[in-house]
């Protein structure tokens, strides 16, 4: 079993990305809308402006009170749309029970949609056109091809299908020629199902959901769940101990996919200022 060490990863993907960005003349902007004081949501916003200052681009950090309205929000959005020198726009998420999430991110314009959220990106996407790909996806195949993991022709299973990670990665995949099932909370007989899988990718959210007899042996699993357990530590979705011995590679949790949601997001941004010139 191989560790895919996300953290090692990123920070030599980070490097790159910053000597690309230090050939750009014009400054490029990322702004990160946070609305309330969630805590993980806190602690995420921080990761990306670190990483931002890591890799040479400026952030703009906009705090809204968790009572704020769409109508305030917006406005900012608008207004950033506009902003000549940000180049990517996000919405730190969840957002409070009283915004409508998808209305809200529909403000942001698509060509700025660095999380890859917009219909307009998720079309491209699904055309198999060049387009920005949602974050985590895309840190997912960043990974595997960092570790040189043959796609073509394996079964893929992936078990979830959220908008931001289980429907994108399985699109991702049949592009590079996998065969993909997507599993997700009614799917029958799932045991039977990711035993078959020679790429495992789990994002679920249920903690230490994917056991050892639910693997195959010598299949990659990608652990894209971080869940915090009663003892208080991080948990993924996949029971490392049972599951680890049986694969020829697997993430851990936390520092497997985490480092590499940020990184793909700063690569989206660079994207994003390049086509934007």
């Amino acid at each position: 079993m191989q560790l895919i060490e996300g953290k090692v990863i990123s920070d030599k993907i980070r490097n790159q990305l910053k000597e690309k960005i230090q050939k750009i003349s014009k400054p490029i902007g990322l702004a990160v809308i946070l609305v309330g004081d969630d805590p993980a949501s806190k602690v995420y916003v921080r990761n990306k402006a670190n990483a931002c200052q890591q890799v040479g681009i400026q952030s703009y950090m906009y705090n809204f009170p968790a009572d704020a309205s769409e109508e305030e929000i917006a406005t900012k959005i608008k207004e950033l749309n506009e902003n000549k020198d940000v180049y990517g726009i996000l919405v730190q998420l969840p957002l409070p029970k009283h915004l409508n999430e998808r209305k809200i991110l529909d403000y942001i314009s698509p060509k700025k949609d660095v999380d890859g959220f917009s219909p307009y990106q998720i079309g491209r996407l699904l055309l198999g056109e060049e387009c920005l790909v949602s974050c985590t996806p895309q840190g997912i195949l960043m990974l595997l091809d960092a570790y040189n993991i043959d796609i073509t022709g394996k079964r893929a299973v992936v078990v979830g299908r959220s908008n931001i990670v289980g429907k994108p990665i399985s699109l991702l995949l049949l592009q590079r020629n996998a065969t993909v099932t997507t599993c997700h909370s009614r799917t029958e007989n799932l045991s039977e199902i990711t035993k078959q899988a020679d790429i495992l990718v789990v994002a679920i959210g249920k903690e230490r959901f994917i056991t050892g007899e639910m693997v195959k042996p010598g299949a990659v699993v990608i652990d894209v769940g971080i869940n915090r357990g009663q003892d208080g530590k991080l948990y993924g979705d996949v029971d490392f101990e049972t599951v680890a011995p049986k694969c020829s590679f697997i993430t851990p949790v936390p520092g497997g996919v985490g480092p590499m949601t940020v990184t793909a997001l700063i690569s989206n941004t660079l994207k994003a200022a390049i086509d934007g010139n």
